[in-house]
């Protein structure tokens, strides 16, 4: 599992997927959540402004990663 620090209270989970470089752009992000192909705590998400917390767990491509709020 990846450990991903971001610095603020949640991310977006399109801009989350931007961040962690697995989609190369806000319309692809949007293809990908729409189609279903990522979970979220281990349910698939179809919101692509799902906002995404300390210690949520996202799935996508066989990449697994937690967030983790910077103190």
């Amino acid at each position: 599992m990846i450990e991903v620090k971001i610095n603020s209270e949640f991310i977006k989970l399109d801009q989350f997927l931007k961040y962690v470089n697995v989609v190369q752009s806000g319309g692809h992000a949007k293809i990908v959540i729409k189609e279903g192909l990522v979970k979220v705590n281990n349910e698939i998400v179809y919101e692509r402004g799902k906002k995404l917390y300390n210690d949520f767990i996202i799935e996508f491509d066989s990449n697994k990663f937690i967030i983790k709020k910077e103190e």
